[in-house]
């Protein structure tokens, strides 16, 4: 099942007015849109689970500091989440458990001036493989250093683009070396984030990720696991870690909205433990989430 949202700019302002539904099976979207030409655009998606929408207010702020970095309109909060709640209430009347909602702004038709934006939602794909057996990765340079954000503010390291080209080899290479994902790694040997989601590790009995200021993303499903982990006793930090780290911690997990937690169960080939007791904690706290 499948549900599309398109979002109403005014001609003169390029201000977001409001959404309309429509036949999820029709064209939309114009071959000279900057989003398709160029890849020039952002985009979240937020994950459905029982009727709610998990993590929408974090997605939104997300959404819009993408937005402020790529010099795009900052997007009315208020439109597009109204938008993301009508595909939601639409996939739930349809049955759908558990899901995802992607929504999307660009910068439009070139030479138009009016941004494009819609929102779609569908059935999200089956991860209780990868959320109980866990997921093999493999570490691959990125190709810039940590500091990448402070020193290339034009990179847009740390915005959630729609140019994923290069997430997208990643993920092949990973396939060519036997891998299940990536977790890329700064050229000053930093741990960084994967394609799609954000790294976790259990060090010391604490939980930690990358610190957010090093042109990565900060994580939203990230932010909640933190949030509840604390109510159950963690301490937990953002810090710069390398793959020493990674090494000897007594867990690792991949984190992302669709998927939520996955255990990682190998990296480079090498096995690792899987702490699949607290992995399943973790993936009920997250689908308990109310917002």
């Amino acid at each position: 099942m499948n549900v599309v949202a398109l979002i109403d700019f005014d001609a003169a302002t390029g201000a977001a007015t409001g959404h309309r539904l429509v036949d999820a099976d029709a064209p939309h979207l114009r071959v000279t849109d900057l989003a398709a030409t160029r890849g020039d655009g952002i985009f979240e998606t937020a994950s459905l689970v029982a009727g709610r929408v998990q993590a929408l207010e974090a997605h939104l702020v997300r959404f819009q500091q993408s937005a402020r970095m790529l010099d795009l309109p900052d997007p009315d909060a208020d439109v597009w989440r109204a938008a993301v709640l009508a595909i939601a209430e639409a996939l739930t009347a349809g049955g759908v458990e558990e899901g995802s909602i992607k929504f999307v702004l660009t910068r439009g038709v070139e030479g138009a001036g009016i941004p494009t934006g819609w929102a779609f939602g569908t059935v999200s794909p089956d991860f209780t493989a990868d959320r109980t057996q866990g997921v093999r990765i493999v570490l691959l340079d990125r190709g810039y250093r940590h500091d990448v954000a402070e020193t290339s503010p034009w990179l847009l390291a740390g915005a959630k683009t729609l140019s994923y080209a290069v997430n997208r080899a990643a993920v092949r290479e990973a396939a060519r070396r036997g891998a299940d994902d990536v977790l890329f790694v700064s050229s000053d040997g930093y741990l960084l984030e994967g394609p799609t989601s954000t790294l976790v590790l259990r060090l010391d009995a604490r939980l930690v990720t990358p610190r957010v200021d090093i042109g990565i993303l900060a994580g939203t499903t990230q932010g909640d696991l933190f949030t509840w982990a604390e109510q159950e006793g963690f301490a937990t930090s953002y810090e710069l870690l390398t793959p020493a780290d990674l090494d000897r911690a007594e867990a690792a997990w991949l984190v992302s909205s669709v998927r939520h937690v996955a255990p990682v169960r190998a990296v480079d080939g090498v096995p690792r433990t899987v702490d699949a007791e607290l992995t399943a904690r973790m993936n009920a706290a997250l689908d308990a989430r109310t917002r």
